[in-house]
Order: structure tokens, then C-alpha cells, then sequence
């Protein structure tokens, strides 16, 4: 297993910590996972690591007891979204540094094919998103009538979210927006057929629902990481209460 021993490669081997552990965070890790894959490779290069995870910011420190080289740095990061395709390959490139003994211009390379990968085509997103709107209506109850409006319903929303996401509105914003236009396409078969639509209204903004925000909430209170739990609990039940704001405005638009 190959060691660093000198300054300079404790302070490039943090940076790049840093750097994996804000992609992590970014990509809707839970803190265990982070904490783990940190120490991970830290340790495969003979260091000593400790790692304090903020919602927006992390303090990293690195020492070596031989040497008695010190690392110790803060790290903003971005805003949080879901990236499982990035969260799983930091993942298997941290086994490979313990496994195969990658060096760190190997890791920074790995980095930098992970941050190329391209996204999912946009239609393609537009069209499945849609299908699992149309597929949760259906479970629920309604009928094929309204399953091709949810479809219509999800997939407009979602657009309209990315939209303005890309004009850099505030994100619950764009939430709002996204749950006010699915809610008005979804709630035109209940203004005009009665409330046998009602399950497609129901269903149009369940591809907003904050899933990966609760899930690490609930795994970070189990992990005892508390102030992270909270916090990402309460950015779901904001969220939450958003996608009903956005309901609330369409039930009084249409005076259902």
C-alpha cells in the first residue's frame, strides 16, 4: 500500500478529500456514506483523517503521527441534488485505492471522468417521469382517461422546474412552480368531469415528493448524526409544504 510522506502531498491528497466529500454531499450522500469513503482513503494512504459535515460545509483535518504532518482546511458546498450514478462510482473508486493502491493522480483522474458523465437525455427523463406519474394514478385508482393526462401533467411540471431552475430561481420556487403547473393540467378533468378525476389530481405531483431528503434524514438520526438529520428533514418538510402550496393555489384558481 503505497504512503505519502511529504507536506506537500498531505495538502494535495485534503484538497482532493475535500473535493470528493462536496461531490458526495452535492449528490445526495447521507453522512455515514461520506464519513466512510473519507476515512477510507485516507487510511489506504497511511493517514490519520477527521472529518466534521455541515449541511453546506466541511472541515476536514489529516494528520501523520511520523512525520507530523498537518492538514486542515474548510470546504463550502454546492447545493444539494441526486446523483447516484456519481454517488456509486466515488463509492467503487475508494475500494479500488484500498484494493489496487491507486495513486492520486489516478483518483483525480477518476474525479474527472465522474464529473464528465453525462446526465440522462432530457426527453427520455421528461417521458419516464411522466410514465411513473401515469403508473401511480393507476395504482390509486384512475382510470386510463386519466392516466395520459398525469403523464401530460408530470412531464410539463418537471419541465417547467427545470426551466427555472435554469434561470436560477430559488429552488423551493421552482418546486412551487413545477407542483402549480402539473396541479392546473391535472385538475382541468376535475373542474369539468367531476370528482371522479380526483386521483389524477392527487397523483400529478408525486415526482416531486422529496424522497432522497427524508431517507438520509432518517439515516443520519439512526447514525446519530443529528444536526444533519434535522436539517435535511426540515429542507423535506419544507419541500413538502411547498408541493401543497403549489395544490393549494390550483384548488383556488378552479374553486373546487
Amino acid at each position: 500500500m503505497k504512503e505519502l510522506q511529504r507536506d506537500t502531498d498531505i495538502n494535495e491528497l485534503g484538497a482532493t478529500l475535500l473535493e470528493i466529500g462536496a461531490l458526495l454531499m452535492s449528490a445526495g450522500a447521507n453522512t455515514g456514506r461520506i464519513r466512510t469513503t473519507i476515512h477510507r482513503i485516507s487510511g489506504a494512504f497511511g493517514y490519520q483523517s477527521e472529518l466534521l459535515i455541515q449541511h453546506r460545509a466541511l472541515v476536514l483535518s489529516i494528520s501523520d503521527d511520523k512525520t507530523e504532518s498537518i492538514f486542515n482546511r474548510l470546504k463550502r458546498t454546492s447545493p444539494h441534488g441526486v446523483n447516484f450514478r456519481l454517488v456509486s462510482g466515488i463509492s467503487r473508486m475508494s475500494w479500488q485505492v484500498v484494493e489496487e493502491g491507486w495513486s492520486l493522480e489516478q483518483i483525480n483522474g477518476e474525479l474527472q471522468r465522474l464529473r464528465a458523465l453525462p446526465h440522462y437525455p432530457r426527453l427520455l427523463v421528461l417521458a419516464l417521469v411522466g410514465l411513473a406519474g401515469a403508473s401511480f394514478c393507476r395504482l390509486a385508482g384512475g382510470s386510463f382517461v386519466d392516466m395520459p393526462v398525469v403523464f401530460l401533467a408530470s412531464a410539463t411540471g418537471l419541465f417547467v422546474r427545470q426551466e427555472a431552475a435554469k434561470k436560477e430561481f430559488n429552488p423551493y420556487l421552482c418546486i412551487y412552480f413545477a407542483a402549480l403547473t402539473a396541479s392546473l393540467i391535472a385538475g382541468l378533468p376535475v373542474k369539468f368531469g367531476g370528482s371522479t378525476h380526483e386521483q389524477a389530481f392527487a397523483t400529478s405531483v408525486l415526482f416531486l415528493i422529496p424522497g432522497v431528503p427524508l431517507i438520509n434524514s432518517f439515516s443520519d438520526l439512526i447514525d446519530g448524526n443529528l444536526q444533519n438529520g434535522v436539517i435535511r428533514g426540515f429542507q423535506g418538510f419544507i419541500i413538502s409544504f411547498t408541493i401543497a402550496l403549489g395544490l393549494m393555489t390550483t384548488v383556488s384558481i378552479y374553486h373546487f
